[in-house]
């Protein structure tokens, strides 16, 4: 029987408590103080500790403005890929937005985060006479940078999380012209932020280009919130930075920053760009908006910092969570089946908190990822601390 593993794949995730389940959000709603945080499942309300509208900017008025005016203005739909007819002139402004917020010559814009790092993978991989590319990535890299990397056609190395010494030795043993060095920003399932001024310095010590995804950095870090350019400035910058918009910046769609030669080899080879149809123009607009928002509200980045640091103050010492200064709070639990039991507890007392397991992390890491958005307040952490103390330290 033709693809009889199926069923067989189902049952083995079913008992190693890893099977994956969608659920239908009704609607999201802003109700007195719970201003933009309340999700609504099966007919019930939860208070949502698993977003990643980091700067609580969805279903932003502004935003939403931007939308139909660019609705109104060019269609919702590009209508075809960027290089026939779909560039239309709100995504040339987006682009010209991303650059001066970023300080980068060039930015080419694209469907999703995946299809950006599948596509500059694919595109900078190519064997090219006798020169076959080696790509250096941070062991916990997305499962999009890890999937480009590996269909592509270089030589792929993974060092260990964060050590610069051990990347420093594969480096050194790597005779290729073309090297890259890969990492996230803000790493999603940890929240840890990688050692750029390490990689930047390594990367220009063995003539290497140093590549940051920055999907959970944009928005967050940094005084106009630019991720990552925020901490590498001038000549120590990444070559590329990928980013998208559907996580603080709260549209759709991502982007990659770079310079001007790698903005027209992409263009011309990088396949997700070539044959995929542009992102919503309307989108595009109303990205625009958003981004002005985020580099004008310093206080929702302020925020989170301040609601972060109450949330570790009034967990039980006892709780493991690794030491972050973005968003993201892993407390880790180990076991697949016990995360899942925290989870549903957790949704008794109003709380959605996903468990995350394995594959998305190592075996006996599970963990429950909170995500602190500044649309949060202190009795909302008030609230997730007492309960976690509770499911976690009995």
């Amino acid at each position: 029987m033709a693809f009889d593993f199926i069923s067989g794949q189902i049952t083995a995730q079913k008992s190693q408590a890893r099977y994956r389940q969608r659920v239908c959000v009704q609607s999201t709603e802003s109700v007195g103080q719970h201003e933009g945080t309340l999700i609504h499942v099966d007919g019930k309300s939860y208070l949502n500790f698993s977003s990643n509208d980091y700067l609580g900017l969805n279903n932003h008025s502004e935003i939403n403005k931007a939308m139909e005016e660019g609705a109104m203005r060019f269609g919702l739909c590009a209508s075809a890929s960027s290089l026939v007819t779909g560039f239309h002139y709100a995504h040339q402004a987006l682009e010209d937005k991303v650059c001066q917020w970023l300080n980068k010559p060039r930015c080419l814009l694209f469907t999703s985060g995946f299809s950006a790092n599948v596509a500059l993978f694919h595109a900078l991989g190519q064997e090219v006479g006798q020169n076959k590319a080696h790509f250096f990535l941070d062991k916990l890299s997305h499962a999009s940078m890890i999937d480009g990397a590996f269909e592509s056609k270089a030589k792929v190395k993974r060092f260990a999380h964060n050590n610069v010494e051990q990347l420093t030795h594969l480096l050194a043993s790597s005779d290729s012209q073309n090297k890259l060095i890969a990492s996230e920003g803000v790493f999603s399932m940890d929240g840890d932020q990688a050692e750029l001024a390490e990689l930047s310095k390594v990367a220009k010590t063995n003539d290497a280009w140093l590549y940051v995804d920055d999907a959970h950095s944009i928005g967050v870090i940094g005084e106009q919130g630019q991720g990552s350019a925020s901490i590498l400035s001038g000549d120590n910058q990444a070559d590329i930075t990928m980013a998208t918009f559907g996580k603080a910046i709260a549209t759709s769609g991502a982007f990659l920053a770079c310079d001007e030669n790698v903005h027209e080899y992409l263009i011309n080879f990088a396949r997700h760009y070539i044959y995929s149809t542009a992102i919503s123009p309307a989108l595009a607009w109303a990205t625009i908006k958003s981004i002005d928002l985020i580099q004008q509200e310093q206080w929702r980045r302020d925020k989170i910092i301040e609601l972060s640091a109450l949330f570790i103050k009034l967990l039980d010492p006892s709780i493991e969570v690794i030491p972050t200064t973005s968003s993201i709070h892993a407390i880790i639990v180990g076991d697949e089946q016990k995360a899942l039991n925290v989870s549903e507890q957790l949704k008794k007392q109003g709380l959605w908190l996903t468990a995350i397991r394995p594959p998305t992390v190592s075996i006996g890491s599970s963990r429950l990822r909170v995500t602190i958005c500044s649309n949060h307040n202190q009795s909302d952490i008030n609230h997730l601390a007492r309960c976690l103390n509770k499911a976690l330290c009995r």
